[in-house]
């Protein structure tokens, strides 16, 4: 990716510098020509690396979409599938508990994007992690501010870049924020995820009462996935300090997770709904 120079000198010399190709700056242009019909569907999505996340971003690596993921880390078996499908994907390496340089990053790529058409253009925010698993007084200092940069003020600081950046996109804007059941029902040992995805359901109300009243506002969602089995669920099972431990571990034994990969099918078609953001908190489940 190559930022003109005005907005690149706008950014550390770090992000500036920074690039993977192929890059979606000649590829996803909303609103002029284009020969390549095939790309439609422009997607952003955080937390790519693994889990969930790069469920995911295997479903959305699909002829007539584009990708760009950010991530802790890139992953070479994403840009391998990509080329195999002839897919443009686009990944940065991006430390998302530095919440404003990703946002001023992520804006400054949307506004220097050239034009072609799209039909629409999605952010997920999926990104987040789980702190030590105890009671509020055991969490590390570090832990439980890392935890609150990246599940709360990261979703809000590149939502507003997403807004402003597509501002002017006289296409479908969407924006999916992966929630959890935890947002909605407080556990023990679990205070900071818990505040932290109850948080995100409540700045999406807001935005979405934001969005309704402009004449071309973006439909945004907060979407619990379910139980999913995920390195959070394993961190779970196995935390002497969690009152529910058990309560988790028969979830596990009797089946009743959700493999990452079904859960990424099912959220993508939620995303897919023509009724997607008419709930702004909604559960995959209903």
């Amino acid at each position: 990716m190559e930022l003109p120079g005005a907005v690149a000198s706008a950014l550390p010399a770090a992000v500036a510098a920074e690039t993977t190709e192929p890059s979606l700056q000649t590829q996803a242009q909303p609103g002029a020509a284009s020969s390549s019909p095939m790309s439609q569907h422009l997607y952003i999505l955080t937390g790519a690396s693994r889990g969930l996340g790069l469920a995911m971003a295997r479903e959305l690596l699909q002829p007539g979409n584009q990708l760009l993921c950010l991530s802790r880390k890139t992953q070479d078996e994403l840009q391998q599938q990509a080329e195999a499908a002839e897919v443009v994907l686009e990944q940065w390496s991006q430390d998302l508990s530095l919440a404003g340089e990703a946002a001023i990053r992520l804006e400054s790529w949307l506004t220097a994007l050239p034009r072609q058409p799209l039909e629409s253009v999605t952010l997920i925010n999926n990104a987040g992690m789980i702190p030590h698993i105890g009671p509020l007084d055991a969490l590390p200092v570090n832990d439980l501010a890392q935890a609150i940069r990246v599940g709360i003020e990261a979703p809000m600081q590149l939502t507003a870049a997403f807004l402003r950046g597509t501002a002017d996109w006289p296409i479908a804007r969407k924006v999916l924020n992966i929630s959890s059941g935890l947002g909605r029902k407080p556990l023990a040992a679990q205070a900071a995820y818990c505040a932290v995805k109850a948080g995100m359901d409540h700045f999406t109300r807001c935005v979405a009462l934001e969005q309704v009243l402009l004449p071309h506002g973006a439909r945004i969602c907060a979407l619990a996935p379910g139980v999913v089995d995920t390195d959070m669920q394993v961190q779970m099972r196995s935390a002497d300090e969690f009152p529910d431990r058990e309560r988790f571990a028969q979830l596990k034994a009797e089946g009743k997770l959700t493999s990452p990969e079904d859960a990424a099918r099912r959220i993508l078609a939620y995303l897919a709904r023509p009724d997607f953001g008419d709930q702004p908190i909604a559960d995959v489940r209903d």
